[in-house]
């Protein structure tokens, strides 16, 4: 499934619901799937900064493509984090530079959040664009 077609279904999942709370179950949902995180990659190098709950992202590089691995303490950050990581792990790094994350804007994710959740948002996007334009782990 390509970028496009990723966030174009994450837009439409969201769509189904017409209250936020809905939408919050959704992504506690999505963090419940989020795929188990080894505790021993939770190291200060691969902790977000600027999220005020634990939030770990982990990638590597495998055929020309990034895949990301992460983990969250907190319910919400850590379905925030499943929806990033769904979205943007099994792409090549030049389509996560170029990419806008504009999808976050539509769904209404960032308007709808605590401050401090929001900020958290900006900064696992900033390190997912990090991560891509270092093309590594």
């Amino acid at each position: 499934m390509s970028l496009e077609d990723k966030k174009q279904q994450i837009i439409e999942d969201f769509s189904i619901y017409d209250e936020w709370l809905d939408k919050y179950e959704y992504l506690i949902e999505l963090g419940k799937n989020l795929e188990a995180f080894p505790e021993e990659k939770k190291t200060e190098e691969r902790l977000i900064k600027g999220c005020q709950s634990r939030v770990w992202l982990d990638s590597e590089l495998r055929d020309g493509r990034l895949y990301f691995t992460a983990d969250s303490d907190a319910i919400i950050t850590k379905g925030i984090i499943s929806l990033l990581v769904g979205v943007y792990s099994g792409c090549t790094k030049e389509e996560i530079v170029a990419d806008d994350f504009g999808f976050i804007a539509e769904i209404g994710l960032k308007d709808n959040l605590s401050p401090t959740r929001a900020n958290g948002l900006v900064s696992m996007i900033e390190r997912i664009k990090e991560l891509a334009g270092q093309g590594r782990q």
